[in-house]
């Protein structure tokens, strides 16, 4: 299915590639963090938004960047201790990806082909989320400004 996320996979912070087959029939929501951004806050609210809607079919996907402004700048490692010690993340985290660009992840390439953002193709800065329904099509994307809690409407139509 060419126009699903499921065509994908990642490598988690671990290094093990996750297919995003396994997240068929859940709502999806993925999300390019940096720890280091402004944003970097919007970590305990998705955490919230997980904690909340888990049960019912959520799941959460963070891929750290660093192509805006050198604001994920550290390990896998280093990013998994400091998403756990200062936001208590509990979703899945996958390891340090491009969003944009010739190194751009496909699962990126897809979702900004799809839908295509304020500044067209591109993903203008962290904390960029895209909602995904339970059939692997995206839905709804959301500037990074957008707090996780706004959001949750948006969720509970598709759960």
């Amino acid at each position: 299915m060419k126009n699903s996320i499921y065509q994908f996979s990642a490598k988690s912070l671990r290094g093990k590639e996750i297919s995003m087959e396994d997240y068929r029939g859940k709502v999806v929501l993925i999300v390019n963090t940096a720890s280091k951004c402004g944003f970097a806050p919007q970590f305990e609210g998705l955490e919230n938004l997980y904690k909340k809607y888990s049960d019912q079919g959520l799941v959460i996907l963070g891929f750290p960047c660093n192509q805006f402004a050198n604001q994920e700048p550290g390990t896998e490692k280093e990013i998994a201790e400091g998403c756990l010690i200062n936001y208590g993340v509990t979703f899945p985290m996958f390891s340090k990806v491009e969003v944009n660009g010739p190194g751009a992840h496909p699962v990126f390439l897809f979702l900004k082909k799809r839908l295509r953002g304020f500044f067209g193709g591109k993903v203008k800065w962290n904390f960029t989320k895209f909602l995904i329904g339970r059939d692997g099509i995206p839905v709804k994307r959301f500037s990074p400004s957008t707090r996780p809690e706004n959001i949750a409407d948006d969720i509970e139509k598709l759960l």
